[in-house]
């Protein structure tokens, strides 16, 4: 898809852009992501009850995504001014510091390019919105929430650390899948691949074309950054 033009999708590459931000004023997207993972989520407008406790969650949960070389940036159409009067508030009434970058996109560029406006909810708020966005800037999944309803961040985190895991692995993750649980390995293709899977001790075979295996949850930060 070119950038700028409608939603993106899966396996879309994640258009670059230039912001203003509250922790770094001549944001570049690309040149911040570096080698990481990065979950990109939108609100729809400061000092509101709902994104106010959102924007709290994932600052708490802000090492865990580090932890998986992952970085959070968030975005509304806000100035990047309420931005920080809106921190400020956060810190002082509620005791939370928000360590990641909160993009200021008051003429709506980025929101656009990410599509993150939608007419028929609003024209001039975003949506929340959740992009997760791989090494090479390839968007892996996306998620769309309304304006009334707030995010799951532990969801967030699992998908992020699922996204991960059948990457290394070579697999696929089952229905609720967690962290440290087994995955669902490829099936076979072929007669003579049915008999050897069938073979294999080290699987648990539900069927010839269902089968789970255990995986290592533990790789080092490094190995994340430089998945294919």
């Amino acid at each position: 898809m070119s950038e700028g033009t409608g939603l993106l999708r899966i396996g879309d590459r994640a258009p670059d852009f230039e912001a203003a931000t509250t922790h770094i004023p001549d944001f570049n997207f690309s040149v911040w992501q570096e080698q990481d993972w990065v979950v990109l989520f939108s609100h729809p407008a400061d000092f509101t009850p709902v994104c106010t406790t959102e924007i709290m969650e994932f600052a708490r949960r802000n090492e865990e995504f580090s932890s998986r070389r992952t970085k959070l940036i968030g975005l509304s159409v806000d100035s990047v001014h309420s931005h920080l009067a809106w921190l400020q508030n956060i810190k002082q009434k509620l005791d939370v510091d928000i360590p990641f970058p909160m993009i200021a996109d008051v003429d709506m560029t980025v929101s656009h390019r990410y599509g993150m406006i939608h007419p028929d909810a609003s024209s001039t708020a975003t949506v929340r919105t959740v992009f997760v966005i791989d090494p090479k800037r390839v968007i892996r999944a996306l998620i769309y929430y309304p304006m009334n309803v707030g995010r799951n961040v532990d969801e967030v985190l699992r998908l992020v650390t699922a996204l991960q895991s059948t990457e290394r692995h070579a697999c696929a993750t089952p229905v609720n899948w967690k962290e440290g649980e087994k995955v669902v390995v490829p099936p076979p293709k072929t007669v003579s691949e049915v008999d050897a899977r069938l073979q294999q001790a080290d699987l648990d075979h539900q069927d010839f074309y269902l089968s789970l295996k255990d995986v290592n949850p533990k790789t080092s930060p490094e190995s994340e950054g430089h998945a294919s």
